[in-house]
């Protein structure tokens, strides 16, 4: 006997419960999740008749020549396809202009940071060229301009994380999560004061008892959930242990690496009677870096100027990041229409960052004679020098907030309104410096004014370091904030109108020792509209856009000598987004193509200088900058049952800093290309394969730590990166095993992860060193992970 079996859908990939399947005078039902299996006889053609009371009719035949398995995933029709509110149901987050991101793509796509950052790298407009960070760009905006919610509450991250592989963790658990949500510009109202973008995260609730163990060469975790006291209580809890030995130890630098990173996590909700639920998410993280480098060689330049930089290093650095959060949440709903939403929260991180590492560095010319004896050895020294770098810095923050959110629902209206107070107490101390020396000599600071005549006058002026910021800050900032908003779905003639108005404000106070509070308030109105045409294709038209604040955080208050600014105002951009999406059927299945337009003007900009992922900003409001772009996506079944797509985008950005002219900003990428494909063997369906493809075309940067960057305009070479995943499901929901070991499990998957598969020497930044002979410094790349395999296990029970 063959085996058929497979997952039906309706063009909005919604699985279709309970078709009903005929053959042979047999047949069967698609279950919740639209599944389905049976078997037929072999060397026989067997008509499969495909029936649902709200579709239209499919029928398959089938020849089997010998034992196999058949994966058939058709799509249904709906029979009336003038039932308009059907379609508009299934479409509202796309006319929100909402990327809705399918869980299961997140938990199976292959990535050094594999959860849901790591898929949204894929997406166009959104991009970083470092897999060991979970941070991302969007639309020409940094790291902090991107908003990030829980189940309606916002999360942050730690203050002093300078490169990628000390940030261990992402917040949000892939193993907890429900549903996820994007928008990369043009939000709403009730989304809070960013200047880039949304990631909206829901967590489950769990159904029933089930135990999930993930393990692989990069960590382990393990997810417990259940119902308790008579289903009235759903609870979740979640460990996890990631460790990037494996990544770091494959980079050019030989290093002594005990990283340990640890992160549990739980969500719990209490159905108090048939209109109240009392909700708990908690999260306790503890990140210890301990990083010693040994010795680093790095070749560099073309093939017949090869330059070789072999540096020694001495010293060690420690870090300890330790992070609490706790939210307690209840929802009430009197109403059918009505749902009241409260909620309490704190964040507190305590941050330690110490290292003493002393660098002694050796700049040679390789020789590049193939016939002589020494090939390939660096034989002429350009330069030798040296340098320290020490710090000693302390970061307490305690974030608290409250908040009260609504929602009515009126026919075709709905109402979303908000109300939030918040309090932010950081207590920064900073103290660190760098020493730099070249063939003996102490290099001064940058932008000194003191005269230098030596050797025709003696030299009176202090030796100092080459950067020195000591500050110690403590600051309370209290927020409040509100939105309203109205959204109305209608129509006009034949054609499908939904429209969103809203309106955002913020009043805040920055209260230092040494200065008087500053108060401040922005007000920020947004809208969309989207038109779905009563066309015989599927078409759908939004405009989006507004007026968008960005109040400072502490961050953007502290300059780069480590000193606040409580004046720093809000920056501001005026959004317009305008978006199209096109469904239609191709080989008999369901394809999207995606494009939006984009435009901002930013005003009030704070610049700032990006070092791996530590952001310094001016904090003084001088400049402005704007930032336009195109963004594309072609998502469906290349592969019938499995989503895969492809994404171009482009973008320019630049700024004007006190009028000095227009220069590329940090995140000016101008080119991205992604593609996530998932694919199966057709005569072996559970023997899968991922493959994640990112190309993004070179930033600016790899200057000097503090140059004038109207300076250094040069940009750092292209990120090309491709990460595959193989799999085998031995047991899963469609592959029951009913005795031996597999029988005790609910799902078993094995696979391997082959991280960066071509081995491309990407880069981030750059070290200087100074060659004497020719009296001009290299900017020597910093290169990331090369290819490593990983092995991969995941066991449900």
């Amino acid at each position: 006997m063959s085996t058929v079996k497979g997952k039906i859908i309706n063009k909005f990939k919604d699985p279709i419960e309970g078709v009903a399947i005929s053959y042979l005078e047999k047949g069967t039902i698609t279950d919740k999740n639209g599944n389905y299996e049976f078997q037929i006889p072999i060397r026989k053609t067997i008509t499969v008749t495909f029936s649902h009371v709200s579709y239209k009719t499919v029928t398959k035949k089938f020849t089997t020549r010998g034992k196999r398995t058949i994966n058939y995933s058709p799509t249904l029709t709906i029979k009336n396809e003038n039932l308009e509110e059907v379609i508009i149901k299934n479409r509202k987050k796309e006319v929100k202009g909402i990327t809705e991101i399918d869980v299961k793509t997140v938990q199976t796509a292959v990535g050094a940071n594999a959860g849901v950052e790591n898929v949204l790298m894929t997406l166009p407009g959104v991009s970083n060229n470092n897999e060991l960070s979970t941070q991302y760009n969007v639309r020409g905006g940094n790291f902090d301009e991107n908003l990030v919610y829980v189940n309606g509450i916002e999360i942050y991250r730690p203050f002093l994380i300078r490169s990628g592989q000390q940030e261990g963790l992402s917040f949000i658990n892939p193993h907890l999560v429900q549903n996820i949500d994007f928008s990369a510009g043009g939000f709403q109202a009730r989304y809070g004061d960013k200047l880039s973008s949304v990631l909206d995260i829901t967590y489950r609730k769990p159904k029933e008892f089930q135990t999930q163990v993930d393990l692989s060469l990069l960590g382990a975790s393990l997810t417990v959930e259940d119902l308790l006291l008579n289903n009235k209580l759903s609870a979740t809890f979640s460990a996890r242990h990631r460790d990037n030995s494996l990544l770091v130890n494959n980079k050019e630098t030989e290093v002594d690496f005990q990283p340990n990173f640890t992160d549990l996590q739980t969500y719990l909700s209490y159905k108090l009677s048939s209109k109240m639920n009392l909700n708990f998410l908690g999260n306790f993280s503890l990140n210890n870096y301990n990083y010693k480098p040994l010795v680093r060689r790095t070749r560099f330049g073309t093939v017949v100027n090869t330059v070789e930089l072999a540096i020694f290093y001495n010293g060690q650095e420690r870090d300890r990041f330790q992070t609490l959060f706790g939210a307690f949440s209840l929802d009430y709903k009197p109403t059918d229409n009505l749902t009241i939403t409260t909620t309490v929260s704190s964040f507190n991180t305590q941050e330690e960052e110490r290292f003493d590492i002393a660098a002694a560095y050796r700049l040679g010319e390789v020789n590049t004679n193939i016939g002589d004896e020494n090939f390939g050895e660096a034989e002429f020294t350009q330069g030798i020098g040296s340098q320290i770098n020490h710090a000693r810095n302390d970061l307490d923050a305690l974030i608290s907030n409250a908040q009260i959110r609504a929602v009515l629902k009126d026919n075709n209206n709905e109402w979303r309104a908000g109300f939030k107070i918040q309090t932010e107490n950081i207590k920064d101390r900073v103290r660190e410096w760098e020493i730099i020396d070249s063939v003996g000599f102490s290099i001064r600071p940058p932008a000194t004014n003191i005269i230098n005549e030596e050797p025709y006058a003696p030299f009176t002026g202090p030796i100092e370091p080459f950067q020195s910021v000591r500050a110690e800050n403590e600051v309370n900032i209290s927020r409040v904030s509100g939105y309203l908003q109205f959204s109305r779905k209608t129509y006009w003639r034949d054609n499908q109108i939904w429209f969103n108005l809203g309106v955002r404000a913020q009043h805040w106070s920055v209260n230092t020792l040494e200065n008087s509070p500053v108060a401040q308030f922005i007000v920020s109105p947004r809208a969309q509209l989207a038109i779905k045409p009563d066309w015989e294709k599927d078409m759908l038209f939004r405009i989006s856009g507004g007026f968008y604040s960005q109040p400072p955080f502490y961050r953007e208050l502290r300059g780069f000598d480590g000193k606040l600014n409580p004046n720093v105002k809000a920056q501001k951009s005026i959004h317009a987004v305008l978006g199209n999406d096109y469904s239609f059927t191709l080989w008999n299945r369901p394809f999207k193509l995606t494009t939006e337009l984009y435009y901002k003007d930013l005003s009030d900009v704070n610049a700032y200088q990006v070092d791996n992922v530590r952001i310094r900003y001016r904090a003084d409001n001088i400049t402005k900058a704007y930032a336009y772009g195109l963004d594309v996506r072609l998502n469906g079944e290349f592969v019938p049952g499995s989503e895969s797509w492809v994404s171009f985008g482009y973008l320019k950005t630049e700024e004007n800093i006190n009028n000095r002219g227009y220069i590329a900003r940090p995140t000016d990428q101008r080119v991205k290309f992604g593609v996530l494909f998932q694919d199966y063997v057709p005569n072996l369906p559970d023997l899968k394969a991922y493959l994640n493809i990112v190309y993004n075309s070179g930033l600016p940067g790899g200057a000097p730590a503090y140059a004038d960057p109207y300076e250094f305009q040069g940009r750092l070479r292209d990120y090309r990166r491709a990460d595959l995943g193989v799999s085998y499901v031995f047991v899963d929901a469609n592959k029951k095993s009913t005795s031996g070991m597999l029988s005790h499990f609910k799902e078993f998957t094995a696979g391997i992860e082959l991280f960066n598969m071509f081995d491309i020497q990407n880069s981030i930044t750059n070290t200087w060193v100074r060659d004497v002979f020719s009296s001009t410094q290299f900017g020597v790349p910093n290169f990331m992970t090369g290819r490593v395999l990983n092995l991969k296990l995941r066991m449900k029970f």
